[in-house]
């Protein structure tokens, strides 16, 4: 860790200045002549003043006053008057706050590269049976990469072929690999097991779960919060009138009749104390330390500004499919009309075996799909083939147009109640069979939204454009009593504009819900990118008990940040206060102003220990 801290300037010039402060302070206070210890002072105003100085004097050409040059001056002030000790410590402290602010940068600067580094830069692409080894930046959308046992998934993409389990915890910051098969989606970046899967790439490497989480912490570290930006807004007049103040203390006194040397250290003394350096270093720390927390842990969070934001919100609100559900329909009821169940477990299989409606390939896996013969799609009601000399119809109820079938009829009538999704089996014009699908819930949907709402003031709601009688099933499943179903892409996005609201959705039709939301969430890897681009959050594990974890991240960011600001502020008044109305020393303002900005920024620091993501397991 030291090593990697060395790495930047910023520390180095830092220890350098203090090295030197400590050469000179000890030689001073030995008793050594002035030739002994003036140049070790000298070399530290040096190697911890020359950065701030000009970057101070750069900003007078915009123009703009930094709190770096008032500094440099107090320091240069009270060397002339022979405070040489003081004005060094001054300079140590504040170059050891700049440095601190530079490690922070840097771990999240790191949290990016390290994402990067687990992008492999080679795959082995299949083409017509024949493998190839091309750069992994070249897949694109419709190739198939070959995964050996151990190597890392090139891109993005879903298992087509072999089953493997896939250690996803760069990512996810899931512990245990995950099992994957056919149909299952892999992200880039995470690693196979001891299997060997082929994958159909969906997205191209630049657009990569992987490749948006590197760049998304990159531009979080550069934005800044609502706070900050008010800071910012006032740091510039609030050091104009420091200066102004640091004059007339000088001034004042002088055209009294004071002596020189003692007005000076006041005012000097005044100017150091008055700097709002630990105010401008009180935010920033703790809400980026919580941004990369939450990406180390797989919720992706694109800016300082989303943590404020998430820590204001005050109700959830989700999407069903693809959010609360897996977007894996099952078969939940089978009603056998005529014959046995297992006739019409084998008559549905054939006849769906070379559909590719996702509700088809489920319907195939019922029993033995061989032996369909004349298949054809018929768009928008099902699919006909012959099996076993049999004309075969699966699809929608609309197949028992022209059948005359109560049974039937009841069965789709029953299903559709409980908000199944339905299907029907007709065979040489005779119904033979009533199929229910639905989706299925994600098992840790239920503990997740009991968190938020023992969380947030209002009970979570649960948005979509779906069947009521299908939104109501899989709202009692996990505990939403709030439920709008039916709702169009605009009208999600009515719902939740002007609220305090965070949205989780993973569609292009959540899209204009996810803009209107106050945080919009996006679910990972089968998001669609309109939903990436839009969300606030990205969930890259698809887990939605980061959401409870983040909130609290979130919410405890902000009473860091809040709580610097008032300790900063206290501080500045108490040395203030003491320097107007007595004789505050220079050395114990300068300690004491610039160990509250160390302070302040170690506080939020302390945020980027993994003990403050407390996601359930």
């Amino acid at each position: 860790m030291f090593a990697s801290m060395f790495r930047l300037a910023d520390v180095r010039w830092a220890a350098a200045a203090l090295a030197c402060f400590a050469i000179g302070g000890a030689a001073e206070f030995a008793g050594a002549p002035a030739w002994a210890w003036l140049p070790a002072y000298l070399a530290c105003y040096a190697a911890g003043g020359w950065g701030p100085a000009w970057e101070g004097l750069t900003a007078l050409r915009k123009p703009r006053f930094e709190v770096d040059l008032l500094m440099v001056i107090a320091a240069v002030a009270a060397a002339a008057i022979g405070q040489w000790f003081d004005g060094a410590l001054l300079i140590v402290i504040f170059a050891t706050s700049g440095a601190l602010e530079a490690v922070l940068t840097e771990r999240t600067a790191d949290s990016v590269r390290s994402l990067l580094e687990h992008a492999p830069d080679r795959a082995v692409r299949l083409t017509g049976g024949r493998e190839e080894t091309v750069d992994a930046a070249d897949l694109a959308p419709g190739d198939v990469a070959l995964v050996r046992p151990g190597d890392r998934v090139p891109a993005d993409g879903t298992v087509t072929a072999g089953e493997s389990e896939v250690d996803e915890s760069t990512l996810t910051g899931e512990a245990l690999p995950g099992r994957k098969a056919p149909g299952s989606n892999v992200l880039a970046g995470t690693v196979n097991g001891t299997g060997a899967l082929e994958v159909l790439v969906t997205r191209a490497g630049a657009d990569s779960v992987l490749a948006r989480v590197a760049r998304q912490v990159e531009e979080a570290s550069e934005a800044k919060s609502k706070t900050q930006l008010t800071i910012e807004r006032v740091e510039q007049p609030y050091s104009l009138a420091v200066v102004a103040a640091t004059l007339a203390l000088l001034a004042v006194p002088l055209l009294a009749g004071a002596a020189f040397e003692p007005s000076l250290l006041r005012a000097m003394t005044f100017m150091i104390v008055a700097s709002p350096c630990a105010i401008v270093l009180a935010t920033m720390p703790p809400l980026l330390a919580a941004v990369a927390l939450a990406g180390r842990r797989g919720a992706l969070v694109k800016s300082a500004l989303v943590i404020e934001r998430l820590a204001e919100a005050d109700r959830a609100a989700f999407d069903k499919t693809g959010t609360l559900t897996n977007g894996r329909p099952r078969v939940e009821r089978l009603t056998v009309l005529d014959g046995t169940e297992a006739e019409l477990r084998r008559l549905i299989a054939a006849a769906e075996a070379r559909s590719e409606h996702p509700l088809g390939r489920v319907l195939a896996a019922l029993g033995d799909a061989s032996g369909a013969e004349d298949f054809q799609a018929l768009p928008g009601r099902g699919v006909r083939a012959r099996v076993d000399g049999v004309d075969v119809l699966v699809g929608h109820p609309v197949l028992l147009d022209g059948t005359d079938d109560r049974d039937a009829r009841a069965a789709v009538a029953a299903m559709e109640a409980e908000g199944l999704t339905v299907a029907v089996a007709v065979a040489d014009k005779r119904p033979v069979g009533v199929i229910g699908l639905a989706d299925t819930v994600r098992p840790e949907a239920a503990r997740a939204i009991g968190e938020l709402g023992e969380r947030l003031a209002g009970a979570p709601r649960l948005l979509t454009g779906d069947h009521p009688a299908a939104a109501r099933r899989v709202a009692a499943e996990v505990g939403i009593g709030d439920v709008e179903a039916g709702l169009l892409p605009g009208d999600k996005a009515d719902r939740l504009a002007g609220t305090r609201t965070l949205y989780c959705g993973d569609g292009i039709n959540d899209a204009p819900a996810l803009a209107a939301s106050h945080v919009g969430v996006a679910m990972g890897g089968n998001a669609s990118d309109l939903a990436l681009e839009t969300a606030d959050i990205v969930l890259a594990g698809q887990r939605l008990t980061a959401l409870p974890a983040a909130l609290d991240l979130a919410r405890k960011a902000r009473r860091v940040a809040r709580a610097n600001l008032v300790f900063a502020a206290t501080v500045i008044a108490v040395l203030t206060a003491w320097d107007l109305a007595g004789h505050l020393p220079l050395v114990l303002g300068v300690a004491g102003h610039e160990l509250s900005t160390v302070i302040v920024g170690l506080n939020g620091l302390r945020l980027l220990s993994g003990r403050h993501w407390n996601e359930p397991n």
